[in-house]
């Protein structure tokens, strides 16, 4: 499948299908999990990035596990909506990824998903540096996931 405009995911889902959230760094990719009535997105892991055919395997290995019919990948638009070198290499491991693998995709603008995390970890949940890292990369995977949910509204219900 290639990759869809996030108004039309909802035209190759089912009931009971759930959603993938990802955040795509360069050290790690975090994930996150749509409920199955595609209401609430919820962190779920974090890969760390080694290459290409292994960090793809164990977000296979996750999207199988997970019955996962579409994913959600939050693409790092600049503040002034354009398209730098970072939307480009997102934009290629999508299409890696798509070769591989038969799955809606749709992008979702992520700007400033991370900081908004780290925001929320620290003013609201007090979290420790070293507590914030190890958790901020799938947080900002269901920011954006449930996003991408709340954009979608009834669609999928």
């Amino acid at each position: 499948m290639a990759v869809v405009e996030l108004d039309r995911i909802s035209q190759s889902l089912k009931t009971g299908d759930r959603l993938m959230g990802l955040d795509l760094g360069t050290k790690t990719i975090g994930l996150a999990l749509s409920d199955v009535t595609l209401t609430i997105a919820s962190p779920l892991e974090t890969i760390k990035r080694v290459k290409f055919t292994p960090d793809v395997q164990k977000l296979e290995a996750l999207i199988d596990e997970y019955e996962v019919a579409g994913l959600v990948l939050g693409l790092p638009v600049s503040m002034d909506g354009t398209e730098g070198p970072r939307c480009q290499s997102t934009r290629q491991f999508a299409n890696n990824l798509l070769e591989r693998r038969d799955i809606a995709l749709a992008f979702w603008d992520e700007r400033l998903s991370t900081a908004a995390v780290q925001r929320i970890l620290i003013s609201e949940m007090d979290m420790t540096r070293k507590r914030r890292a190890e958790v901020v990369d799938k947080a900002a995977a269901a920011y954006i996931l449930q996003g991408a949910l709340d954009s979608l509204g009834s669609s999928f219900r």
